[in-house]
């Protein structure tokens, strides 16, 4: 498949999958968000370094005062409420899901699969492990207001969680002998013996009920960004080469 067809593919199936991501975190991601901010900015973040949510991009641990956050306390030049960072929001979740779905493309690719929507779905849910799962089970999605370990140390262990996991799913996927899959599985396995970073005293202003609702809005939102950006990947795919 030439590059050019795979960058078209990538372009239809990553505004497809930005625009009903943007949906989604408008209805469950980003109320919550707005509602944590509200606590950010009537009390004293307790760290200048105190992490802001994961959301709505896949692009790991931020510093507070960089992505969602708004308000009172927000940098000068930040997007004001309503249709401005609702726009910014879709815009973000489109460039970022064509830079995932021609990841996807390559990837398949090299290993010689020519998707179809079913195929693709397969895919965008190893996509959601990759990228969300396994990060998220020592680094979770976390709310305006919460204290986080050191930003560098955040992001090495979430870049470094990816690509294990990765290539731990690839060697069980594809690897010809048992022994190179069970070496996938202790790839999978690395980073959580190793350990995500996390400060001395963890501390939130939002309340364990908020940030609860958010994380399971979290991982909803995602599912919902990966399976449809696989799947339109394969159904989008299948239609440029002339198949159905």
């Amino acid at each position: 498949m030439s590059f050019s067809k795979i960058f078209t593919t990538a372009a239809l199936a990553s505004l497809f999958a930005g625009i009903l991501l943007t949906i989604v975190q408008q209805i469950g991601v980003i109320p919550s968000i707005l509602e944590a901010e509200k606590y950010e900015t009537s009390t004293p973040a307790p760290r200048a370094n105190a992490a802001i949510s994961v959301e709505p991009r896949d692009q790991g641990p931020r510093e507070q005062g960089h992505g969602e956050g708004h308000g009172e306390g927000a940098e000068v030049g930040a997007p004001q409420d309503g249709m401005q960072r609702t726009l910014l929001t879709l815009a973000a979740n489109v460039l970022i899901a064509m830079g995932f779905a021609l990841l996807l493309g390559a990837a398949s690719s090299l290993h010689g699969n020519i998707l179809s929507w079913k195929s693709g779905l397969l895919w965008g849910l190893a996509g959601y492990v990759v990228f969300f799962v396994a990060p998220s089970l020592g680094l979770a999605p976390e709310l305006p207001g919460t204290e986080a370990a050191a930003l560098q140390t955040r992001k090495f262990w979430w870049v470094g969680t990816a690509v294990s996991t990765a290539g731990g799913l690839a060697l069980i996927a594809f690897a010809p002998i048992w022994l190179l899959k069970g070496a996938g599985v202790i790839l999978l396995l690395v980073p959580h013996l190793v350990g995500a970073p996390h400060p001395a005293s963890p501390e939130a202003l939002a309340p364990q009920q908020l940030l609860t609702t958010f994380i399971i809005a979290t991982a909803i939102a995602k599912a919902i960004f990966w399976l449809s950006l696989g799947g339109a990947y394969g159904y989008f795919n299948r239609k440029l080469m002339g198949k159905t």
